[in-house]
């Protein structure tokens, strides 16, 4: 049986209040309640706040380049489809340096789940408009106000994402189950995680989630209905829904490999020869 301490990490560098504790505590959770062994877990990041979180808990850890956590990810997931591979980043590493990435993987709908910890900016760079920062937010490199935002759900549930969720940090039971369903899904599974920054973001505050987030009412809310899910992800000022948007069951990536129906790449006999063969096509 795991424990909470089987999970018990490093010292965390986090500003205090920030929202990424939740983030953690809420991801801990999950795992324990899974009963998920930190020898099952990889759990690749970029760089930026939230590409901390791994060394602040236990499991197998990569860390990458910023915007480049999802090939490593997928990559791992593809020579070893056993692990449990749990992506970690910021909404500029995910939907910035890496948003040609978030749309390929949504697309091939690789097995493994997608933790985007959405702060509305850059934090680790000192408080830069990020690419979901609202209209009109003030930063050193806005100074007349920020730009149209992208819309991540929006921008998943077109691309064909098989699970698209939203989150709050500030509710770490609700968005403990969500990690929980994304990491049971078999598919791509997006949560996207509204974080508040303490230090750089004053407007999208604690107080100012607590005051428009609301639950999907898993009674009447259809999340396999595209035309619904469009609608609630395009949501955002005076209500904010959070939970699941979007859900589709189809083939995995992983699915589709051949070269896994003799089961996992790391657990498969390799011939070096074959490869010297290949090697000598090229001299």
């Amino acid at each position: 049986m795991v424990k909470p301490a089987d999970y018990a990490g490093g010292q965390t560098a986090w500003c205090p209040g920030c929202g990424n504790f939740g983030i953690l505590v809420a991801l801990k959770r999950a795992l324990v309640e899974l009963d998920i062994k930190p020898k099952q877990v990889l759990m690749v990041s970029g760089i930026g706040q939230a590409g901390k979180l791994p060394h602040y808990t236990r499991g197998n850890v990569l860390n990458v380049l910023h915007g480049r956590t999802l090939p490593a990810a997928t990559a791992a997931k593809m020579v070893n489809p056993e692990l449990i591979v749990i992506a970690i980043g910021g909404d500029g590493d995910g939907y910035g340096e890496g948003g040609n990435h978030f749309l390929h993987s949504l697309r091939r709908n690789h097995n493994i789940t997608y933790l985007v910890h959405n702060n509305q900016v850059y934090g680790l760079t000192k408080g830069q408009a990020s690419p979901t920062s609202d209209p009109g937010f003030v930063t050193k490199t806005t100074p007349q106000g920020a730009y149209n935002p992208i819309h991540p759900l929006t921008i998943a549930i077109a691309a064909d994402g098989s699970f698209v969720a939203r989150g709050f940090a500030g509710d770490t039971e609700h968005l403990a189950n969500l990690i929980k369903q994304g990491i049971r899904h078999r598919g791509f599974a997006l949560l996207d995680i509204l974080q508040p920054c303490v230090t750089f973001n004053h407007k999208n505050t604690h107080a100012w989630y607590r005051e428009r987030v609301y639950k999907l009412d898993e009674s009447s809310y259809d999340a396999s209905s595209k035309t619904a899910a469009f609608e609630k992800a395009q949501e955002w000022g005076d209500r904010i829904p959070i939970g699941v948007i979007y859900r589709k069951e189809r083939a995995t990536f992983e699915d589709q490999l051949p070269a896994l129906t003799k089961g996992a790449l790391v657990r498969q006999n390799l011939d070096p020869a074959k490869v010297e063969r290949l090697l000598g096509e090229f001299l």
